[in-house]
């Protein structure tokens, strides 16, 4: 099945960052072999004035449209609504699109999101016609109130940035799924290996953002296959339905003469 972002059809539910890497080489191939269709880009981490934040950023460009994907810009390091909004104007700008991953970290220890400024700077980035993708807490208000604002995706972290911590709170991101069913839900942040993504997949999200499980492995192209195929696993397990929990044993192998289970 595929994956919705603001009517844009993708066949893959993996996006992935464009930072980190030991080289840009590697991060093609990384891109490559994660079959993505959608790479994130930082405005804030580069100077468009300097001739290298302009060749990287072509770069990336180039690897994007190879794999027929789209361009997600976003406004990583901003502190502020103000400030994350004229980045997103610039990105809009340079990079001719209105996706936009809005970040707004409201603490330099765990970079946590700002929930006041995320929110206020949502509204006007919407109203100004743009596709907001926001980073979020996986708090159940916020994602809420993100939501009724217009945000058709929103993108609740695992665990903070950076920390491969993995799902640190399951009960909230699946109280999260299970109140926003009609909205599209991206896990974004702290993912550190393949069998986190299988298990948000299983959760029944509808894809995963992550850059530094991929770009700081031993080997990123080989990652970034493997989270491919685990997102793959995860979306196949949640759509054939895992089988309940029980709170006692039950004998695998059936008694004499009864091969198949009987609920009677």
């Amino acid at each position: 099945m595929s994956l919705s972002i603001y009517g844009q059809q993708l066949q893959s539910r993996l996006l992935i960052g464009s930072a980190l890497y030991p080289s840009p080489q590697v991060m093609k191939q990384a891109i490559l072999a994660s079959g993505s269709q959608v790479v994130t880009l930082s405005l804030k981490r580069q100077n468009p004035a300097q001739q290298s934040g302009q060749k990287i950023w072509q770069y990336i460009q180039e690897v994007v449209q190879q794999v027929d994907g789209h361009l997600l810009p976003n406004t990583a390091g901003c502190k502020t609504a103000a400030e994350a909004i004229t980045l997103a104007k610039m990105s809009r700008e340079i990079f001719n699109t209105q996706w936009l991953k809005l970040e707004v970290i409201g603490d330099d220890y765990n970079l946590q999101p700002d929930p006041i400024e995320l929110l206020k700077a949502a509204e006007l980035l919407i109203n100004d016609g743009f596709k907001v993708l926001p980073y979020c807490t996986d708090d159940l208000v916020l994602c809420q109130r993100l939501y009724d604002l217009g945000c058709e995706v929103i993108m609740p972290w695992a665990s903070p940035i950076g920390t491969g911590k993995g799902l640190m709170n399951p009960y909230n991101l699946e109280t999260i799924r299970l109140r926003l069913p009609e909205a599209t839900l991206i896990l974004d942040a702290g993912i550190g290996k393949p069998s986190d993504a299988c298990l948000a997949m299983e959760m029944g999200y509808d894809g995963v953002l992550l850059n530094s499980a991929i770009a700081l492995a031993d080997n990123p192209t080989a990652m970034a296959q493997a989270f491919s195929l685990a997102l793959q696993a995860g979306e196949q397990g949640y759509v054939a339905g895992v089988m309940a929990e029980r709170q006692t044993a039950h004998p695998s192998t059936p008694t004499l003469e009864t091969p198949f289970w009987h609920n009677s």
